[in-house]
């Protein structure tokens, strides 16, 4: 078990507070803080840091000792792979609506685009590697996002209450088949109108947007949604788009997981995600970036309904897991909150954890000890023994990464 030292994504839509505090910088940070990534993606792999302070990059030890890092059935699996990645999200502003593909899309994807010799960093790329990307994003603070398409008898209530002339067409579009297949010809009209009628209809939207959050009514929080998204991104038909789907607000500890095909947006809190190690993503809008509608249209998953939000499964005490059928990953947070009992960790493939909230040790059978304070991780190798994780500062609270509980089978 050794200490890691991360990678901080820049991006435009981070944080400038949220990072630097959890890792004890200076608040506010010179730039936008946006992820922690915390694993071994070829973007930003975590350094592994010795006692000495020397450090190495654990992409390289993967390459270096698969079996020894992943376990021989882990490292079979995946290819030589970590298969997940872990992150601390921060967004102070909107993300792209995007959607992922599933394994069998990704792979048809990737060949497709190799064979026609797309390279893979250029922007119209859908497919830069030829794996699935599904995620699951657990809340730190209140943590507001779009996710999966609600239900069309609800849609229908908002868009006629709304009651601007531009969208009666589109409602009753909707009313007259309120299904999935329903939700299909509504959002692909939408997402492939013309600039012009855009033009035309978002102001609509948005005049009526903001009588009915002076009203403060049942869709007060859908409302006041589109109204920042429109000033963020003007003219973009992912406005539309974000009426058909779910708003949602988790509180700290909850998470939803998010499928392939399942359409969503980050709109701003912190929270812990945990994904497959993948770039694969087809945006919706909400970006000047490549939307590829018909590629979009084939990976959509247009089920609708409210999205399951999960608080954690108490497996020992004061251990929460967060299951979803992802091969790739499983999230797990351990809490204490005044009872200081230790909690007993193994796995027979690699693990990653982050300390939140107080501090911990990390404390194996021979005396071997990694000190945790928040802010701080470390990486367990499936060749590493089971460590007790004892709780050092109350109240104390952390994340666990490890690969799917049916990851090493074929």
């Amino acid at each position: 078990m050794e200490l890691l030292h991360n990678a901080v994504r820049p991006y435009a839509w981070g944080s400038r507070t949220a990072i630097a505090e959890l890792l004890g910088k200076p608040v506010p940070a010179p730039h936008p803080e946006a992820e922690l990534w915390m694993g071994a993606h070829p973007g930003g792999p975590s350094r592994l840091v010795d006692a000495d302070g020397d450090e190495r990059s654990l992409l390289d030890e993967l390459a270096a000792d698969p079996d020894g890092q992943l376990g021989p059935a882990l490292a079979a699996r995946w290819g030589g792979r970590l298969p997940f990645l872990l992150k601390v999200l921060a967004a102070d502003e909107p993300l792209s609506l995007q959607a992922h593909p599933s394994a069998e899309q990704a792979a048809e994807g990737y060949a497709r685009e190799e064979a026609a010799g797309i390279p893979r960093d250029a922007k119209n790329r859908n497919y830069p590697d030829p794996t699935a990307k599904p995620e699951l994003i657990c809340a730190l603070t209140e943590f507001h996002a779009l996710a999966g398409f609600a239900d069309p008898e609800r849609t229908i209530r908002l868009l006629r209450g709304l009651d601007a002339p531009g969208l009666a067409h589109y409602t009753e579009l909707l009313a007259g088949q309120p299904d999935s297949d329903g939700l299909r010809a509504l959002f692909t009209t939408w997402i492939t109108l013309p600039q012009q009628a855009l033009d035309q209809l978002l102001p609509q939207l948005l005049d009526s947007c903001v009588r009915q959050v002076k009203e403060r009514g049942e869709f007060d929080l859908e409302c006041r949604t589109v109204l920042e998204l429109g000033e963020a991104y003007p003219g973009d038909a992912g406005v539309l788009a974000a009426v058909l789907l779910n708003r949602i607000v988790l509180h700290p500890g909850e998470a939803i997981y998010l499928p392939a095909g399942n359409p969503h947006a980050y709109l701003r809190g912190t929270g812990i995600e945990i994904l497959a190690n993948s770039d694969n993503v087809l945006r919706c809008g909400l970006t000047p970036k490549h939307v590829d509608v018909p590629e979009l249209l084939r990976v959509l998953d247009f089920s609708y309904g409210r999205m399951p939000v999960q608080r954690g499964d108490e497996v020992t005490p004061h251990h929460f897991v967060y299951p979803t059928p992802a091969a790739e990953f499983e999230l797990s947070r351990l809490e204490w909150a005044s009872d200081d009992a230790p909690v007993r960790i193994d796995h027979p493939g690699p693990q990653v954890l982050i300390c939140i909230d107080g501090a911990v040790t990390l404390r194996r059978a021979d005396g071997v000890e990694l000190p945790l304070r928040r802010g701080e991780s470390a990486w367990l190798a499936a060749a590493d023994p089971a460590v007790d994780v004892v709780p050092t500062s109350l109240p104390a609270s952390v994340f666990r990464a490890t690969a799917g509980v049916d990851s090493s089978s074929n």
